[in-house]
């Protein structure tokens, strides 16, 4: 909580108009204060207030200007005043507030500190003034004022009283009593505007009026309630019953939203009494709504009535669980009556109600060590639930189903025997063909599986598919039930069961021989699969693994993994789940709950991974072999699997499988290259990688596993293949190794102590870089970095070069890894500030050279030191690094430094190269829309002229990225400066921009009046499809942000979230949307759905020669050419650019007589892009179609020289405004027919006849 002084402070200096009276008053008590030698402590800002608003109130007449400061100044001070002095001046001011609350026409600003001020004396109240009479000025009579104030039709002013009160209710004086002093009268007076308002409401319905007026305050009266209840420890124990009764009778009403808000408030009863002292009253709560139980047919009170009983049984059950557990049964037979009901809602409430007691109401003890009398209460359950089952309750079955599927659930391993004959019921029901709820059925089934195990439910229900019995079904069908709910069993049973069932099938399928595969052939060959896709659940915890899981079974897996390859995945996963699944509960830190731990305890875990640790050298030399004989694309399960048996293999075996693998890996690499595992004709995918890859992926697997003494080996392995050039993808994979021992803590020991090692050979290897290697090579260095001793700074300059030319790599994940590095580089040398660097160890450094401070201004001398680059590739590459870590680390960079950048920039920006200039545009873009106003300003006399230059340029969408760069330097300093910046013949831009702002303004307006608010406003959050806020500003468009930027916007402070989201429902033309359905959310959508066009005749489609292209669907592309299509948000590529050029509806068209045309029909999205057409453009177009008549070349832009993006000044922003050849149709145009003449095609006439 904030000290006075901080509130006071806050004051003091006011961000709103509305607070500067209450400064001014606050200036002249501290004055008084001071006058009068008073110290400025609570007390004194405490009477000092009081007499001033004595002052203000003079004969009951309220000072509008005085009074509301002086109230908020007191409901500051009041907290922190003494307590001994609030309940000694209580009647004073209580005097003093009586007349502010009980003012009819009072403002909330006024009433809402009066309630603070209200609330904070309450609270210093001693039991002895609680004890005064209502009738006397007394805190009863406060709380009656505050009462009447919880039901305010004002939505502030009731919330303020309403937290008032549960405040005061929360906190009563010491005494023996476990309410409130207050908490009766809060009682009676809630209850009895409850009770006024729903009489309203019922006799308006009696009358078969609308009972609608009187909703409001059935709501607000319900909100006290609840607040009471929440507040006083549950409802006061004489009022309970009273309560429960009108409570229920306002549920009864059918309307959902009082229906819920009771439900709110008995779930606020229940809270509240979920602890020690207040449990006292759940009996008697329980047994009032108990006897409050409507009729069996009462289809509206019935479902809320269950649903409150649910949910006091849970509270009860965690109160006195051993009491709750002993009524299950009564609940169970009274509840289960219900689910005979004829109305579905009952039937559904009745189950959800029984799916409770058996999850809340039954102790963890019963399961784990039940009694004799625990069992037969169970027993008993179970009886009443196979009851369910009978004729009587047919309608019910599928909730049945529900509540059958929780008692296994609950029961867990004590299910068996007493379930066994559920489960034979609903497996009878579930063969039959007709039965209808199989998908129920199964669920209940595989929940009595993964329960009893499948051994008890085999039992009962067996598979008969070796030996069919006759008049037994099959039951093939269990199988998929089986492999999705198997878990914590016998592994010993798959052995005995399943293993000779799949060896049967597997008979009778090689039995076939090299025959044709008949339908049964297929039958058996997926019963084989079904069979051990069972695998994975039996070994998930299995109960006796170290007696099932001997070297037999052992060797039949290896076999499997040899010999069937269809079969890999599933004893992949087995292999894995033994490990896994014992690791999971070898680390719960809770050692008693065997429930959590299903029966098997931490001891147990922990053998049987030292079991699997001793088998774990075998296993992993036949998944070794495994994985080199699989294609890249498969491996990744056996991987996984092998990761899991290195985790837990003793250290010894492991050092030795580490030798054998890296022996293996020498020799590998020593042999010559040949053509491995490829072939002519095979796919990329079907080609074998060579043995060194193969080799080096399991030697990065292990390297997180190893002992610190293997590390000297596995380095030396990483130095041989890191400067190896001839095998891109080994290099790749050794790369690999540093960030996965970043993982590990023993492989973080190993990077910090050989940390200079690694250093050089990083260094050592930069003229070896393969380019795909140059993405993992920069993870490894990002890797390092963390490591590197303060000693050892010298590293960053010396690899900055490198990952400030890969900020211009090819491949955007490289691109992102250097960004990334280059933040991380300037963090390091900002947290070592002031270590010394060495610059004579920097490569290319000379050998004497000064060593430097680090810090962050020197980090950005670092990276400028590209600047001086003799390519403008190199140059390029430093002004997009400088950006990156500008936007980075622009708060914390000195104000002199930032100012020559921008300076420098500036220059740059007059270079004549465009890659250079490209890069310059994204770091005037991040300048203008992050760095403060005060900086930018200055320069823009200068940056204006110099950006304009190229708004000229079309090619690399220049013109496009110059107007987004005014855009917002328009939105961010106004257009009055940007415009007085602006060269004369440029302004024409600028009026543009803001033209096109004003416009999407008043169209938004509209909107909002129309009350269709675009989707982006209304969300409370905008979506973002950038992955950084870097991102963001390099490469957002300001067309969806029309509001001002201002500085605490770009600094990261975020406008306030517009309250609310629209939703809307795609419905179909002909079916209305059920949103009863489950599968209606998907036609749920917070993004309004665009019109669909009316369907008619469709244009023929051409390619890019004019030939037809028919026989497509109609979902198929638009445009045959997709070559070089940019993906959303990126730039056009030149192909994509082009053919936009010829296929937009800006486009130029060749009307009668060979003139060229320009539609100026605008739609819905062309307002934003309007522009004043040039004259001077629109001459120079016409002087050269008449000069060339056929041979204007094709996207030729207004200067004749490069294809025109944006339109040469014509309608900015919009792709492709070139002429077209007339004598030859453009890529991608629709075929146009000439005039008529008679009935007959006529041939278009040519440029030159008129």
């Amino acid at each position: 909580m904030a000290t006075l002084e901080e509130k006071l402070d806050k004051i003091r200096s006011p961000n709103l108009q509305s607070q500067q009276q209450t400064q001014v008053i606050l200036k002249a008590v501290e004055e008084t204060l001071k006058e009068q030698n008073t110290q400025p402590t609570p007390t004194g800002y405490f009477a000092a207030l009081l007499a001033l608003l004595n002052q203000s109130l003079t004969n009951g007449q309220i000072n509008n200007e005085l009074t509301p400061s002086v109230v908020y100044l007191l409901d500051v001070v009041t907290p922190y005043a003494p307590q001994p002095l609030l309940r000694s001046k209580f009647t004073q001011i209580l005097t003093l507030l009586a007349p502010i609350l009980l003012l009819e026409d009072a403002d909330a600003p006024l009433i809402r500190p009066s309630i603070g001020c209200l609330e904070s004396l309450l609270l210093a109240q001693d039991s002895t003034a609680w004890k005064l009479p209502t009738n006397e000025i007394s805190p009863r009579r406060a709380v009656a004022g505050l009462l009447n104030l919880a039901i305010d039709h004002r939505p502030k002013v009731r919330k303020r009283a309403q937290d008032a009160l549960r405040k005061v209710l929360k906190n009563p004086p010491p005494s023996p009593s476990v309410d409130h002093p207050a908490a009766d009268l809060c009682a009676e007076t809630a209850m009895r505007s409850l009770a006024e308002v729903a009489n309203k409401a019922a006799l308006s319905r009696k009358q078969k009026k609308s009972s609608a007026e009187h909703d409001p305050a059935l709501i607000h009266a319900l909100q006290l309630v609840k607040t009471i209840a929440s507040a006083s420890g549950g409802w006061p124990s004489k009022n309970i019953e009273a309560l429960c009764e009108l409570l229920l009778s306002i549920a009864k009403s059918g309307n959902e939203h009082m229906t819920m808000a009771v439900f709110d408030i008995f779930e606020m009863i229940f809270e509240g009494m979920a602890d020690e002292v207040a449990s006292t009253k759940l009996p008697r709560l329980l047994e009032i709504i108990s006897e409050m139980r409507p009729s069996s047919n009462d289809t509206q009170l019935l479902p809320p009535w269950i649903a409150i009983l649910s949910r006091g049984y849970d509270v009860s059950a965690q109160m006195e669980p051993e009491d709750t557990y002993q009524k299950l049964p009564d609940l169970f037979t009274m509840v289960s009556e219900f689910m005979e009901s004829s109305s579905h809602n009952i039937r559904i409430s009745a189950s959800e109600c029984l799916i409770s007691f058996m999850a809340n109401c039954i102790p963890d003890q019963v399961i784990v060590e039940p009694s004799i009398y625990d069992e037969k209460i169970l027993e008993k359950v179970a009886k009443i639930a196979e009851d369910l089952l009978s004729v009587k309750y047919q309608a019910a079955w599928m909730e049945t189903f529900n509540v059958l599927g929780a008692i296994f659930d609950a029961l867990r391993w004590r299910a068996d025997p007493m379930m066994l004959n559920i489960v034979r019921t609903v497996g009878e029901l579930r063969g039959n063909e007709s039965f209808m709820g199989k998908k129920e059925a199964d669920e209940v089934l595989g929940k009595a599986i993964r329960a009893m195990g499948p051994e008890s439910v085999l039992s009962v229900l067996p598979l008969n598919l070796i030996k069919p019995v006759k008049g037994q079904p099959g039951r093939a069908w269990m199988l998929p039930i089986l492999r999705d709910y198997t878990t914590n069993t016998s592994l010993q049973h798959f052995k005995t069961e399943f293993i000779p069932l799949s060896e049967a099938m597997f008979q009778r399928v090689l039995d076939n021989g090299e025959a044709a595969k008949t339908m049964e052939i297929k039958i058996y060959e997926t019963l084989v699969h079904q069979t051990w896709s069972i695998l994975p659940g039996y070994c998930d915890l299995p109960l006796d693994l170290t007696v099932a899981f001997d070297q037999s079974f052992a060797e039949m897996l290896a076999n499997l993994l040899y010999q069937q390859v269809d079969l890999r995945l599933d004893v992949c996963r087995a292999l894995k789940s033994l490990v896994e699944s014992n690791q999971a509960v070898a680390s719960i830190e809770d050692d008693d709950n065997l429930i959590l731990r299903s029966r098997v305890s931490k001891d147990d875990a922990q053998k049987n991974l030292a079991y699997l640790g001793s088998l774990a050298g075998n296993l992993l030399a036949v998944l070794f072999n495994v994985y080199s004989q699989t294609l890249p694309q498969s491996r990744g399960p056996i991987l996984q699997t092998i990761n899991a048996y290195l985790s837990i293999t003793p250290e010894k075996e492991l050092i030795e499988t580490f030798d054998r693998v890296s022996s293996m890996l020498v020799t590998s690499l020593n042999e010559p290259k040949g053509e491995e595992g490829k072939s002519k004709g095979q796919k990329p995918k079907e080609q074998m990688p060579s043995t060194s890859q193969t080799v080096m992926d399991l030697v990065i697997t292990m390297s997180v596993y190893l002992p610190r003494q293997s590390f000297g080996p596995l380095f030396n392995l990483a130095a041989l293949i890191i400067v190896r050039d001839d095998d891109p993808q080994l290099q790749k994979k050794a790369y690999k190794l540093i960030p996965r021992l970043a993982d590990s803590e023993t492989g973080k020991v190993a990077l910090q102590k050989r940390n200079a090692e690694l250093q050089n050979l990083i260094l050592s290897s930069a003229e070896k870089v393969s380019v795909p290697a140059r993405r993992d090579r920069l993870a490894a260095i990002t890797a390092l970095i963390p490591f590197i001793p303060d000693t050892s700074l010298h590293f960053v300059p010396s690899v900055l070069s490198e990952v400030v030319i890969c900020c211009k790599e090819n491949n955007e994940k490289a691109r992102t890894s250097a960004f990334e590095l280059l933040v991380l580089m300037g963090h390091k040398l900002e947290d070592a500030k002031g270590k010394p660097i060495d610059n004579s160890k920097v490569p290319h450094m000379p050998k004497d050279a000064a060593p430097v401070a680090s810090s962050i201004e020197e980090y950005f001398t670092m990276v400028s030191a590209g600047l001086a680059g003799s390519t403008p590739h190199m140059i390029s590459a430093s002004i997009t690094a400088l950006t990156r870590i500008l936007y980075e680390f622009r708060e914390t960079l000195a104000q002199d430094v930032l100012s020559d950048l921008v300076q420098t920039m500036d220059l740059f920006l007059t270079s004549n190269n465009r890659e250079i200039v490209k890069s310059v545009l994204g770091f005037v873009k991040v300048c203008v829309i992050s760095l403060p106003t005060e900086l930018m300003l200055p320069r823009l006399p200068s940056m204006i002229p110099n950006l304009m230059v190229w708004a000229h340029e079309h090619k690399g969408h220049f013109r496009a990225k110059v107007k987004h760069i005014m855009e917002r330097m328009v939105r961010r300093f106004g257009f009055d400066i940007v415009n007085r910046n602006c060269p004369e013949a440029d302004r024409k831009l600028i009026t543009n921009i803001r033209k096109t702002k004003e416009r999407s303004k008043k169209k938004k307006d509209a909107a909002k009046e129309g009350g269709d608010e675009d989707e982006s406003q209304q969300n409370g959050k905008r979506r973002n499809r950038f992955e950084s806020e870097y991102d963001e500003a390099l490469y957002s468009s300001g067309e969806s942000d029309v509001s001002d930027d201002s500085d605490a916007e770009v600094f990261g402070k975020s406008r306030k979230a517009q309250k609310g989201g629209a939703t809307y429902i795609l419905e179909d033309d002909n079916e209305p949307l059920d949103l009863l359905d489950r599968k209606a959310l998907a036609s749920i959508s917070s993004t309004k759905p665009g019109k669909l066009r009316k369907a008619g005749r469709t244009k023929a489609k051409t390619d890019l020669d004019g030939k037809l292209i028919l026989g497509e669907e109609d979902g198929g592309d638009d445009d045959a050419m997709v070559i070089d299509t940019p993906r959303h948000g990126e730039p056009e590529s030149g192909v994509g650019a082009y053919v936009a050029a010829l296929k937009s509806k800006d486009a130029g068209r060749r009307g009668r007589g060979g003139r060229l045309k320009f539609s100026n029909k605008r739609g819905k999205d062309d307002e934003d892009e309007e522009m004043d057409v040039d004259e001077k453009d629109v001459s120079t177009i016409k002087t050269q179609i008449s000069r060339s008549g056929a041979g204007v070349r094709r996207g030729a832009g207004p200067r004749g020289g490069r294809p025109t993006r944006g339109g040469g000044g014509m309608r900015g922003g919009r792709s492709g405004r070139g002429g077209i050849a007339a004598g030859r149709r453009g890529l991608g145009q629709e075929k146009r027919h000439g005039p008529a003449f008679a009935g007959k095609v006529g041939k278009p006439k040519s440029p030159g006849r008129r």
